[in-house]
């Protein structure tokens, strides 16, 4: 960064990537040598922070009181001023954990060493606007939204000149929608601007940077719909297989047609528990890196998302078969379930997380028509829960190498890990006593022609099963433990010679 008497030069590089969008003479560029005198006025919403906060604001209204949502459209009918001050009242976001742009609060921060005035000017209502400041500790005053201006454009644009004069200002913001502040300011500094943005700023703006960071590209949109936990759904063929129909064209068919239903159902339930769940997992060492909770991509695109992708599921369901549909919407409305309430029920949440895996399979079994055998539906229960709780294990030892003894996941504190580890590893024991149980009943000695063989698969599962506790206990889970086993080397080594043992035995 270049600097002339502690002095801000139009080819400096501040936060992100500093550009020059227009030339300026070498008589203006003697004018604009001090900007101590000017105030700089920064714009909350894509400026100071990634995210939008009425959107977090109605994201938190909607899992501290899900019935709220119903009055927004009665608060909106008054004003969005007013809808943003109803919400604000009534919920609490989290300001200290929202993903700030920290280059740009450093630069904040040395203009406030050299003495200049910094505003916050925004169209946040000014319950949570002043909460930012507050904990940004940089800004001399605030203006914002107030239950009946809402100050946006030429209303944000009339304050400022008001109070400033024209050219009197200079204003940071993304020109998503205050770039008519800008034809007024002495220096306009955009943050990403759109292309009809920049031309905005080119026409109207005598002193133009643009500040560029890196944009989300379509790998973070795909990822926001976590595609490797589409691997899960691969349970759907498990009744297939079990019954040993490899060969059924028709039938795979079938299933291949259910596993897409699935995928969009599952992306759908995932994007609404990331939104939920943002200001946990902006406190989570890894989930913290997740697209929505890092500011990454705009929580727009998750909530347009959302229905599409129900929507979308449910007409794909339709056509496998009516009883699948009915799983699929079991399915949907149990994952909302476990998003807004059943998650903070400790064991509870467990039980759930074992029965969305166990619909799979169910899902599985009504799309080819082949029910699953009692021996298998057992089977998946004490697996699935003892895979459940090596995810809430994994989490709570993860936040315990971060916050020791206070630390808390979901529901559970730090002295419950030994609770959880004692029920998981028995629930992994009884699905392998389960499968000896089988082997020897009559059903499994029908369905193989070398059933002694399948005895291998014992050890195997009880190696797997105590594999994925140790690295739990060892606070290496950081991901779901069926996606963990598809990356791990042990568990695919584990998962191949079962597999290839159950064919040795047909």
């Amino acid at each position: 960064m270049s600097r002339s008497d502690g002095v801000l030069q139009d080819r400096e590089i501040i936060p992100g990537i500093l550009r020059p969008t227009g030339s300026t003479t070498e008589p203006e560029k003697a004018r604009n040598t001090s900007d101590q005198g000017v105030p700089l006025v920064v714009d909350l919403d894509g400026t100071l922070v990634k995210t939008g906060l009425l959107i977090e604001s109605l994201i938190v209204l909607l899992k501290q009181d899900p019935s709220s949502i119903l009055r927004v459209p009665l608060w909106l009918f008054k004003g969005r001023a007013y809808l943003k001050q109803e919400i604000a009242f009534r919920t609490s976001v989290d300001v200290a954990s929202l993903p700030y742009r920290t280059e740009l609060i450093e630069y904040l921060s040395e203009q406030k060493a050299e003495g200049r005035s910094l505003l916050l000017a925004t169209a946040t209502d000014q319950h949570l606007a002043r909460q930012v400041a507050d904990h940004v500790k940089l800004f001399d005053s605030v203006l914002a939204s107030d239950g009946i201006t809402n100050l946006l454009g030429e209303r944000k644009l009339r304050v400022l000149v008001d109070r400033f004069g024209v050219r009197g200002f200079d204003y940071v913001a993304d020109g998503n929608h205050d770039t008519v502040v800008w034809t007024s300011a002495r220096k306009a500094i955009a943050i990403n601007p759109s292309p009809r943005s920049r031309h905005r700023i080119s026409a109207n703006a005598r002193d133009q940077t643009v500040l560029e960071y890196p944009e989300a590209n379509w790998v973070s949109y795909l990822k926001a719909l976590r595609p490797f936990q589409w691997l899960k759904n691969f349970l759907l063929f498990v009744p297939l297989l079990a019954a040993h129909q490899i060969f059924a064209g028709k039938l795979w068919a079938k299933d291949w047609l259910a596993f897409f239903a699935f995928a969009c159902c599952a992306s759908s339930g995932y994007l609404f528990n990331d939104l939920l769940d943002l200001p946990a997992d902006r406190h989570h060492p890894q989930k913290r890196l997740r697209p929505f909770a890092s500011g990454d991509l705009p929580l727009t695109y998750g909530v347009g998302m959302i229905p599409v992708l129900a929507v979308l599921s449910l007409v794909i369901g339709a056509h496998v078969s009516p009883l699948f549909l009915g799983i699929l919407l079991l399915y949907l409305a149990l994952t909302a379930a476990y998003s807004l309430y059943l998650k903070t029920l400790a064991l509870l949440d467990v039980i759930v997380l074992a029965g969305l895996y166990t619909l799979r399979i169910m899902a599985g079994s009504a799309a080819v028509s082949i029910w699953p055998s009692h021996w298998l539906l057992a089977f998946s229960m004490f697996l699935f829960i003892s895979l459940a709780f090596v995810k809430r294990y994994g989490e709570l030892v993860v936040m315990r190498s971060v916050a020791g003894a206070d630390a808390r996941a979901r529901s559970y504190e730090a002295g419950d890990a030994e609770l959880l580890a004692a029920k998981g590893t028995a629930s992994g024991y009884l699905a392998v006593l389960v499968l000896a149980l089988y082997i020897t009943s009559g059903a499994g000695k029908a369905l193989y022609g070398r059933p002694e063989l399948m005895w291998f698969l014992c050890p195997l599962l009880l190696y797997w099963i105590g594999h994925i506790w140790l690295v739990a206990h060892r606070g290496r889970m950081y991901d779901d433990p069926i996606i963990f086993s598809l990356h791990d080397r042990t568990s695919r080594i584990l998962i191949l010679l079962m597999l290839a043992t159950a064919l040795l035995a047909i």
